[in-house]
């Protein structure tokens, strides 16, 4: 009777367990094939999300200081021995004993130039170092030059204040070895013009409390661009230059009412597992201004083009 009932019950052959477990497998592997090819895709999403945010960041805080161009602080009518309006004098650079670095336009910039010395660690009659670019075939960079007025009434030497903020873009070495990696950074000064009794024929200094100099702001820039446009939208870019207090565009330094700016940055990693097929070019303002050979790396490049409305200028 026992070995009658042994003999109905059922089992799993050893080919049977076998191949359970070479099923079993597969679907292991095929879960986690689409596990580690989600993962991967998550990664890329996330980083590019990040490098997108961080250049937001930047292109915000430089609209803000590019919109203060030209504005102009108005105490108005009072009782307190304050004068109406901003009484400090206005400079060109052009008069004796200037130069343009002590300019008080309100904006300036400066086309394929890298690095700013501020006015005051400048010896007089002396040229400061130029830096170099990473590669000949680099567009890199613009600079940009603002200036704006703000009071204190707290200060009882000048309560009219001028500010002037300079972003400019210098070479930062990626130090692995390999110069085709090297990039660039961006970088703020803030200088205050002084103009008081003590001090009547005035000066930018980058010394005061709320001055600082050569401040990174970003790193990993591949090119920074400006372009100006007048209130008809005609771009005001004349014989290899912006307008400038020393060249006969000068006038065009009130008449900018708008600023397009584009910001490129490069991932500080890898960003892509194969090199691409062709070659990737720089997307530029300006169709003329890269000359390069293009990319063939597997870094990724973001481009931010803004325009930004001058609203204090020429009023």
């Amino acid at each position: 009777m026992m070995k009658k009932n042994l003999n109905k019950i059922s089992g799993v052959t050893l080919i049977e367990l076998l191949v359970g477990i070479a099923v079993t497998a597969l679907m292991m592997g095929a879960m986690f094939a689409s596990y580690t090819a989600v993962n991967s895709s998550y990664k890329q999403v996330t980083d590019k999300a990040r490098i997108s945010s961080s250049s937001r960041d930047i292109v915000g805080m430089m609209m803000k200081d590019i919109r203060l161009a030209g504005f102009k602080y108005y105490y108005g009518q009072n009782t307190e021995d304050i004068t109406f309006d901003d009484n400090l004098t206005h400079i060109s650079g052009l008069e004796d004993g200037r130069g343009i670095i002590d300019t008080h336009d309100p904006l300036i910039v400066f086309r394929d130039t890298l690095g700013y010395f501020a006015a005051d660690t400048i010896a007089p009659g002396s040229d400061p170092p130029i830096p170099q670019k990473n590669r000949s075939t680099d567009t890199c960079c613009d600079s940009i030059h603002i200036v704006y007025g703000d009071f204190d009434k707290n200060d009882p030497i000048q309560k009219y204040k001028r500010y002037k903020l300079s972003y400019f873009a210098l070479p930062i070495n990626n130090e692995d070895g390999d110069e085709n990696n090297d990039f660039y950074g961006i970088y703020k000064t803030k200088e205050s013009w002084i103009e008081n009794s003590e001090n009547p024929f005035g000066n930018w200094t980058s010394k005061c409390t709320e001055c600082y100099t050569n401040q990174l702001v970003r790193s990993h820039l591949i090119d920074m661009e400006f372009l100006l446009f007048d209130e008809n939208g005609h771009h005001l870019y004349k014989d290899g230059d912006y307008p400038l207090p020393n060249n006969d565009n000068s006038a065009a330094l009130y008449r900018i009412k708008q600023v397009d700016m584009s910001l490129m940055f490069r991932s500080n990693k890898e960003f892509y597992k194969n090199k691409p097929k062709d070659k990737k070019f720089l997307k530029t303002l300006n169709a003329d201004r890269y000359t390069g050979t293009g990319f063939d790396d597997k870094y990724l490049r973001d481009n931010v083009v803004v325009s930004i409305h001058t609203r204090n200028i020429g009023r």
